[in-house]
């Protein structure tokens, strides 16, 4: 069976997982980043990161391409050695100036965004693969209890060219399950699944993470991913850390403009302050800590945007209205603004694009940053 068919058969055919609650625990470490610098040539991937994580704490590495949080998990893991700074475990450190423990020695378990898996092995013995310490007998014990709880045992001896994309995430992740590290690793571990079952196999690898109890690293490019996974998320700009915190902090109070563009959507309404507000098309917002006279952007989250009876609020015109759902989107014009002012409702029935109406924003979903510099 090719891969394409694989997948082809897998939304009816994706075995269910194990039993929740049996995967087995390890001793969870603790990892300390001490400003950690790397560079790949003339390109400096990270610029002096510091980061501690707790134990058994997952943390997801949050942030567009190339901004450093794979080279950071590369360093984590042992693949790579920094430039400068150090990495410690337990206090211990793995990785500095005169000091390098290698991979294998880190007691860290790894996922791939490409899963990694070795084609010319059964899936048994590439879960086995990372267990070479131990009998052979408590080895394969120990690999099938791993696939067991992923759903897999079936597949024991089956090789991975014969699963879909799922199954084989849910090889990997047994694979590094199954030696009980106390570090877990995984890059874009979801990326690579189709739409359908990437919700499912999060939620269930989510479950496996937080049975093993060990810290886990979870490098992402999507928000709502993050959002959904991690205890704190780390958002990640041209090799360094913009901002650290739970999923509500950042979401709430990104520290700037591109922060809050990262996590949701925005109408980017430019004003001026004046008396500790911005004044702009669609009204004046509290922007606290700005000089009076600053130029300043009030983004404004498309939730924030109330349609109103025409003879109320501000004055707009409905360009375009398009059902997505749960939710309407709606374009409308404001006089006074460049574009259209974004909207996402949840009902829209009674408004025909070309008509007038009012506009009123939900003061609670406006975020005010001073003009960004050029």
């Amino acid at each position: 069976m090719t891969s394409a068919e694989a997948e082809d058969r897998e939304p009816a055919a994706e075995p269910r997982w194990g039993r929740r609650g049996t995967a087995g625990p390890a001793i969870a470490v603790a990892l300390g980043f001490e400003a950690l610098s790397h560079s790949y040539g003339k390109i400096r991937a990270l610029d002096q990161v510091s980061l501690d994580v707790r134990p058994g704490e997952i943390v997801c590495l949050l942030g567009p391409s190339g901004c450093g949080k794979t080279t950071l998990l590369r360093i984590a893991s042992g693949i790579e050695r920094p430039s400068a700074g150090r990495m410690l475990m337990d206090g211990r450190e793995v990785a500095g100036p005169s000091i390098f423990v290698p991979p294998e020695q880190r007691g860290v378990g790894l996922v791939f965004q490409d899963f990694a898996l070795f084609p010319h092995l059964t899936n048994l013995a590439n879960v086995m693969f990372g267990l070479s310490a131990l009998p052979r007998a408590e080895a394969d014990k120990a690999a099938r209890l791993a696939l067991g709880r992923v759903g897999l045992s079936g597949h024991a001896l089956d090789y991975p060219h014969a699963l879909s994309g799922g199954e084989q995430q849910r090889v990997a992740l047994a694979r590094a399950i199954a030696p009980r590290p106390g570090v877990l690793l995984m890059d874009e571990p979801f990326s690579g699944l189709d739409s359908r079952l990437r919700d499912t196999i999060r939620e269930e690898t989510l479950a496996v993470m937080h049975e093993t109890r060990a810290t886990c690293i979870v490098v992402t490019h999507d928000p709502e991913e993050a959002m959904r996974m991690a205890d704190r998320i780390v958002l990640m700009r041209g090799g360094r850390i913009v901002q650290a915190g739970t999923a509500a902090e950042l979401y709430r109070k990104p520290v700037d403009l591109a922060a809050a563009r990262f996590f949701s959507d925005v109408n980017e309404v430019p004003g001026v302050v004046r008396a500790g507000k911005i004044v702009t098309p669609v009204g004046y917002f509290a922007a606290p800590g700005l000089a009076e006279g600053t130029r300043a952007i009030a983004a404004i989250r498309p939730q924030a945007i109330i349609p109103m009876p025409a003879q109320m609020c501000i004055p707009g015109r409905l360009l375009a209205k398009r059902f997505l759902g749960e939710v309407e989107f709606l374009e409308i014009a404001v006089e006074g603004l460049e574009a259209p002012l974004k909207a996402r409702v949840r009902s829209a029935e009674t408004l025909t694009p070309g008509r007038d109406l009012g506009v009123d924003v939900a003061a609670s979903e406006v975020l005010v940053f001073a003009v960004p510099e050029a």
